[in-house]
């Protein structure tokens, strides 16, 4: 998140939670901590709002009823009651602690954070961070004795590098409000209790989660299920997933039978595509709507991870942009090897 000069730090409360099935404790605090220093506020500030990506937006949901989500009441409680910060945010650890039971979970603080001036698109709101910090670094710390220097070494928290994160804005209460998550530890599919279990959120069906998923969608598919079906070689990959990228780069939305035309041309491919598109929104528990507007903060996103290198065993790699037509490959008997022939007017 960016444009975060402006946001006030109102109330901010740590508790500890470890993990009951290790015989951990969960420890609260009575009262929130003092923030008197306004080097610390900024650096708490940087580290708990930097790592979010505001596009990417989720709200709070239940398989019965929405008041039946733990997290969102307790959320509803700290927005209503401000001055109940300990009560609600202690009964937040208590419901994270009995979710903190499998194998992988760490014991970690638990900060939850009461924002005022928080940026949300073109206008300013209060918003709630319930943050987890679970890795400790260890850190050197150089300090005078008497004529000389000492240096200790100290365990502490990397505040560019935060684990959990939920910041819930002050936005659409009665639908589960607008809210925002960061996992970056336990993100195999049996540990994401942070997510799932314990703030049973769920993504919103916007323009960013379509373009999202509509790219890493076809990201696989011709990664690995195009390779796996038809004959082509990595350079042909390279080529279509530059087309793909293209087209999400150029169009302002997107349309299956057009992308279908511009991006596959081949029939057979094109009804591979449409299978493979059902079958992961299935597996994804995702749905990609046929048509939508494309949004470019997640195109960028997703380019990030769109390669369009091609490694000829460790010797080479050859950076691929466009012009499919001005690469060739074939095969040398006298050597034994494959080789590509690349066109070229000019080099630099």
């Amino acid at each position: 998140m960016t444009s975060i000069d402006s946001v006030q730090l109102s109330q901010v409360i740590v508790h500890k939670v470890g993990n009951p099935t290790r015989g951990e404790s969960l420890q609260l605090s009575a009262n929130p901590i003092t923030l008197n220093d306004e080097i610390v506020r900024g650096l708490l500030a940087k580290y708990f709002l930097g790592p979010f990506n505001e596009h990417e937006q989720y709200r709070f949901t239940h398989l019965s009823d929405l008041a039946m989500n733990e997290v969102y009441q307790y959320v509803n409680g700290l927005f209503d009651e401000p001055k109940k910060m300990a009560l609600y945010s202690a009964q937040l650890a208590q419901f994270l602690y009995s979710k903190s039971t499998h194998a992988r979970v760490k014991e970690g603080e638990l900060y939850v954070v009461h924002f005022h001036n928080v940026p949300f698109g073109t206008e300013y709101t209060e918003a709630i961070g319930i943050f987890k910090s679970e890795t400790k670094e260890t850190f050197l710390k150089v300090f005078p004795h008497g004529e000389s220097w000492e240096v200790i070494a100290e365990d502490g928290i990397n505040i560019n590098k935060l684990d959990k994160g939920c910041l819930v804005f002050k936005q659409n209460r009665a639908e589960g409000y607008v809210v925002c998550v960061v996992d970056n530890t336990n993100k195999q599919n049996d540990a994401q209790y942070w997510i799932s279990d314990f703030l049973q959120v769920t993504r919103c069906a916007n323009s960013y989660h379509y373009t999202d998923a509509a790219l890493g969608m076809c990201k696989l598919f011709i990664s690995n299920e195009l390779a796996e079906k038809f004959e082509v070689n990595k350079s042909e990959q390279i080529d279509m997933l530059n087309r793909s990228m293209e087209y999400f780069k150029t169009k302002d939305e997107f349309k299956l039978n057009e992308f279908a035309e511009e991006v596959l041309h081949h029939p057979e491919v094109i009804d591979s595509f449409t299978q493979y598109k059902q079958t992961y929104e299935l597996a994804r528990q995702v749905i990609i709507e046929d048509e939508f507007d494309i949004h470019l903060s997640a195109v960028k996103k997703q380019q990030r991870v769109f390669k369009s290198v091609l490694k000829l065993d460790k010797n080479f790699h050859v950076y691929i942009h466009g012009r499919r037509d001005l690469i060739e490959k074939g095969y040398d008997e006298m050597t034994g090897k494959h080789y590509y022939k690349l066109y070229f007017e000019e080099e630099s």
